[in-house]
């Protein structure tokens, strides 16, 4: 049994493994995000182009020959809303990476300090400055 804890210790530890829970709640806090875009600013705007208040409540209805059972109803609309939202998450995903990948190049081409001298360099500068005391 204590071997199986410290092997789970030692993956719950792992940075790959922290790093991952950091993403997905980054992603859940972002998905908040992206959801309040779409519902709160470009479904607003869609409607005033197409007149419609919502695209869920698009829908194609059916009749039944049978009067008995209820009409069939095609929610089309639901299906352009679902898709709507996941294009705009996938966008925003992709500006989000790019900036990330962007900030990330300006870290790597950081100007890298001169290299240390060499053991000769240092032991002739030595030298020199115990010549010029003299």
């Amino acid at each position: 049994m204590k071997k199986i804890f410290k092997e789970f210790k030692e993956f719950a530890i792992k940075g790959n493994v922290i790093d991952m829970a950091v993403g997905v709640i980054i992603g859940g806090a972002f998905g908040k995000i992206v959801t309040s875009l779409v519902g709160d600013i470009v479904m607003p705007a869609i409607s005033l182009i197409t007149g419609r208040v919502s695209l869920k409540s698009l829908a194609l209805t059916v009749p039944v020959f049978n009067s008995d059972t209820a009409p069939i109803v095609i929610k089309y609309g639901e299906f352009l809303q679902n898709t709507l939202d996941f294009l705009i998450v996938a966008i925003s995903i992709f500006f989000m990476v790019k900036v990330i990948n962007m900030l990330k190049r300006k870290q790597e081409e950081a100007p890298k300090p001169p290299p240390k001298p060499s053991n000769e360099e240092v032991l002739l500068t030595e030298i020199r400055d115990v010549l010029k005391d003299k």
